[in-house]
């Protein structure tokens, strides 16, 4: 597996370091113009540049997504660095007039590596960055976890969040020479957590309503099938991308999703309210899905929804 270092700005490190159980991240850029390609779920980690040259933390890469700064807001909220949508905004005006960046896209979308599960290291425990790379490297590079200092610096990397975590902060500093007697620390399975649920729902459905192919993004929702207060996953395969309006009818239990992908509206909804004519030339349609099968809607969810939340 492959693991990228990327050069991560300052503010941004200090005020995540400050915040309480951050499960994810938004690792955004002003730009919108270059994709980023990575591995599910690789690691990725946070390299300060000079004068520091240094990895403050890392986390696992869920998706690249390229979003409106609301979206990214409503998301991630503190996640993204900032205390509020306006100081965001700020932010990234301020990088855009330092690097005298010409915005050729809409004015209020950037680029957004979505990262799960990360680990944020105090100073006195930032590791060394690679020794074969440049100080005054100032962009993004993948490194083999398997040799040379791609190994070194991820196992030192997991050594110092696993002690971090046990409230050792005294002895960050010997760590590394601990780890070399403990063996090599136990990695973890990240997954998805509910702001990078909500995009990557949203790009499984190509940013449009699954059922109507609306795609005005503020109207659109992302549901999950089984809830998560009902222990279901922030899985893709558990998630609806939905117009709020028809969200807001299947959480109720008014709508279902079959297994073969239809929709299906309750005659509860006419009974309770006398109405419902806008809905019910939905009932039998084919929902839209992915031809991924990975991002389509699982059959163990929809019985789920069909048995305990649809209003037969």
């Amino acid at each position: 597996m492959f693991s990228t270092i990327a050069i991560t700005d300052f503010d941004w490190y200090k005020f995540l370091l400050n915040e309480q159980d951050i499960g994810e991240v938004n690792f955004w850029t002003p730009s919108a113009r270059r994709t980023f390609r990575g591995e599910p779920f690789s690691p990725f980690l946070f390299k300060l540049r000079a004068p520091h040259n240094a990895i403050c933390g890392f986390g696992y890469f869920a998706q690249y997504s390229t979003l409106p700064d609301w979206l990214a807001w409503e998301c991630f909220e503190v996640g993204n660095g900032c205390r509020s949508l306006k100081e965001t905004r700020q932010r990234i005006q301020q990088i855009r007039a330092r690097i005298r960046y010409r915005q050729s896209g809409p004015l209020n979308e950037i680029g957004c590596r979505l990262i799960v599960e990360p680990t944020f290291f105090p100073q006195e425990a930032w590791v060394a960055q690679p020794r074969d790379g440049s100080a005054r490297t100032q962009t993004t590079k993948k490194y083999d976890l398997s040799r040379g200092e791609g190994y070194r610096v991820w196992q030192e990397c997991l050594a110092q969040a696993e002690y971090l975590s046990s409230n050792h902060m005294e002895d960050a500093l010997v760590v590394q020479e601990s780890q070399r007697r403990c063996g090599k620390p136990q990695e973890i399975s990240p997954r998805l957590g509910q702001g990078t649920f909500r995009i990557a729902v949203t790009d499984a459905y190509n940013r449009g309503c699954a059922v109507t192919d609306e795609h005005s993004l503020p109207a659109l929702e992302a549901t999950h099938i089984q809830p998560y207060s009902e222990n279901g996953p922030h899985d893709v395969r558990n998630g609806l991308l939905l117009r709020a309006d028809l969200h807001r009818l299947f959480d109720q239990g008014y709508m279902t999703v079959s297994t073969d992908f239809r929709v299906e509206i309750s005659q509860r909804l006419r009974d309770h309210y006398h109405n419902g004519h806008t809905y019910y030339p939905l009932h039998g349609q084919t929902l839209r899905i992915s031809t991924t099968k990975q991002e389509r809607p699982a059959a163990e969810f929809l019985r789920w929804h069909n048995e305990r939340t649809f209003l037969s």
